[in-house]
Order: C-alpha cells, then structure tokens, then sequence
C-alpha cells in the first residue's frame, strides 16, 4: 500500500452498520484524528457529531457518494476505504458499491468490507505510522 505521510481514509456505512462504524472510529479515535478522512453523508455527519472527527462529507451512498469516493480513489486520493457493508438487506444503489469495490481491486486500495477485517487495515495503518 503506497501512503501519503497522512493517511487518507474513506468511511462507508450501510444504515444497520452505522452504529458499528461510531464504535469502530471510537476505537481508532486516536488514529483516525490524525488521518485525512472522508465519507459518505450520514455517516460522515454522525462521525463528526459523535466523535468530534473531521470529515469531508460526500453525498449519501444512494445519490451517488460512494461514486464520488470512487472516483477520488481512482484519482489517487484514497489510500484505503472502510466499507461496512449490510449483506442481508438490498440496496438500490447496489451497481455504485459494486463499482467502488471493483475500482479498489482494479487500483489495489485496501478495503475492508467488515469490522474484523477494518481492524486488522486500520492497525496496519497505525503501526505503519509509528514506523515512519
């Protein structure tokens, strides 16, 4: 993983994993201060109000968000994408995070689609940091 001196993170929540993602940053709250973050709409509105984290806010995933995060990461400003994904519930906008997968394996951008595997990048991330 190629990474700026500030890691560049985008953060994506599906509405029932929302409150997994707040307890996930909560987590890392530490870490993900330091980060150059972006998101989703809702779940960047609840990042910042919660946690107190600074975010730059796309739209929400179904009115194109998780485009704009797909295209910012094709442009080479995403260093990784966690994407927590409801696989029990349809989404309408499922072709958008189809294609923000994709363009992460197509461009070798780490991306986490569950909490376990957020763990693991986002500790990766951390020790890389304090290896610098």
């Amino acid at each position: 993983m190629t990474m700026t001196a500030r890691p560049r993170i985008a953060l994506i929540a599906h509405d029932k994993k929302k409150d997994e993602m707040i307890a996930l940053a909560r987590e890392y709250l530490g870490f993900l201060q330091e980060c150059s973050l972006c998101a989703t709409g809702t779940t960047g509105g609840r990042l910042a109000k919660e946690l107190g984290l600074a975010v730059e806010r796309m739209h929400s995933g179904p009115v194109g968000g998780d485009l704009q995060i797909g295209a910012r990461l094709v442009s080479g400003g995403i260093d990784c994408v966690v994407f927590l994904r409801d696989p029990m519930t349809p989404q309408p906008h499922e072709p958008d995070i189809n294609a923000l997968v994709r363009a992460c394996d197509v461009h070798d951008i780490a991306c986490a689609t569950n909490v376990s595997t957020a763990r693991l990048v986002l500790s990766q991330l951390m020790r890389s940091g304090a290896q610098a």
